[in-house]
């Protein structure tokens, strides 16, 4: 069977304009580029708008971008098609582990396609199991898909040998198990195993297909550019300068929106297929503590006071208007019956991206120059302007001016929603 491979000249380039109002915010214009496309995760942003960026703000060869929520590594490979050095920075560390392997395409596509078929062999004589997984795994495959991917997986731990072309397959076999599911998927790619899905891939196709995919993605690069330039970090941001020696001119970065989102949850799937977790309550000490506080979740399972959040010195610029949000917060919880822990989120939030925004100054360059892709947030129906007050935290940090650009309107379909406040996406332009 011919495997759909990548066509150049079948990309389509939106106008400027349009890169901007409409895919700065969205990653699914990049399952059509090369290495992007190696792993869909939700949480990121258009690649072709982050080129934009770097053409828009002329930087050469000579500088250094960085992305403190690297995700998957969005920036890193941008920068990397445009011969500039990058540093990327991603807490999850699973997450973490897909951007190093996506960054690894410069390493030879003979070595990575030949230890790929030797993996498949072995697998093919190997004949794997289905009852050491959870239910959750157990529920997502029908029972021969399964056998056929522990089998794969099996073939894998027995052939790594800790090169970048074996974490090349590693992420070969993730990006399989999505598509050889029959498991459903919610927005941000929360799994659902009681929504089942008709159309899915066999494993030996699948890995078949995926593995020519990169190794024609990697002959593409290398035949365009030299090999990377990025230097990626498993870390906290909230750390950088423990790990970022060098001095960087620009800041291109998305980080967590406040809108109860659990990053932690979105690769569960992936991270027990591969034992990494072995259940829900494995989340929190395994990822979920390594992030910055973004949901509700995390915020009551680390049983944080709001007192004590408020008198933080990270959000003195905030202090006041922090307070009067998060009281709301505080008395309007006790009308609804999830109790959900959105006063002690937001303010948690405020002093973690402050904390950030204080490190960013120690590894920032005089007069770099930051864009953060970010969004407000309404929990509860209480607003919280995160946007304005990420500014003001960003002047407070010593840089030197900031701006909102709206980009889009969220929360405007009523439908179904908890609240009707609506909400905004856009791009935050910092200085200094």
């Amino acid at each position: 069977m011919q495997l759909a491979l990548f066509d150049e000249s079948r990309v389509e380039s939106p106008e400027p304009q349009d890169l901007k109002t409409a895919r700065s915010g969205t990653f699914v214009d990049n399952m059509a580029l090369p290495v992007h496309r190696w792993f869909r995760y939700s949480a990121g942003f258009a690649a072709a708008w982050v080129g934009q960026v770097l053409d828009d703000w002329q930087i050469g060869a000579g500088q250094i971008v960085l992305d403190p929520f690297a995700g998957s590594g969005t920036v890193p490979l941008v920068c990397d098609t445009h011969g500039v050095k990058s540093i990327g920075v991603e807490a999850h560390p699973f997450v973490a582990r897909i951007c190093k392997a996506k960054l690894s395409w410069d390493t030879s596509a003979e070595r990575f396609a030949a230890l790929a078929n030797e993996i498949a062999a072995y697998q093919a004589i190997h004949k794997g199991q289905v009852d050491p997984y959870p239910a959750l795994i157990r529920r997502s495959f029908e029972d021969e898909t399964l056998v056929t991917l522990d089998s794969l997986k099996n073939a894998w731990l027995a052939l790594d040998d800790r090169s970048p072309e074996s974490e090349l397959v590693w992420l070969a076999i993730t990006a399989i198990l999505r598509p050889t599911s029959t498991a459903g998927t919610a927005q941000w790619q929360y799994i659902l195993p009681n929504k089942t899905k008709k159309q899915v891939l066999s494993p030996q196709f699948a890995f078949q297909q995926q593995v020519e995919i990169m190794k024609s993605d990697m002959r593409w690069m290398q035949a365009r550019i030299k090999g990377s330039r990025a230097e990626v970090f498993a870390g906290d941001a909230r750390s950088l300068s423990d790990f970022v020696s060098e001095r960087v001119d620009a800041v291109i970065t998305s980080p967590p929106y406040a809108n109860n989102y659990d990053y932690a949850d979105a690769l569960r799937f992936e991270m027990t297929f591969w034992g990494e977790v072995a259940g829900w309550g494995d989340i929190h000490d395994k990822v979920r503590k390594r992030l910055i506080v973004s949901s509700s979740q995390h915020s009551s399972r680390e049983r944080l006071k709001l007192e004590e959040l408020l008198e933080a010195d990270e959000v003195a610029p905030i202090r006041q208007e922090l307070a009067e949000v998060t009281g709301q917060l505080a008395t309007v919880r006790e009308e609804h019956g999830g109790k959900k822990h959105y006063h002690t989120m937001i303010a948690a939030y405020c002093r973690d991206i402050a904390q950030v925004l204080r490190q960013l100054r120690r590894v920032c360059k005089p007069g770099a120059r930051m864009c953060w892709v970010i969004g407000d947030s309404a929990p509860y129906g209480v607003y919280a302007p995160v946007d304005r007050w990420i500014g003001e935290l960003a002047l407070a940090a010593g840089f030197t001016a900031y701006r909102f650009e709206k980009l889009r309107d969220r929360n405007v379909k009523w439908k179904n929603r908890k609240h009707r406040i609506p909400l905004k996406e856009g791009l935050l332009w910092i200085e200094g």
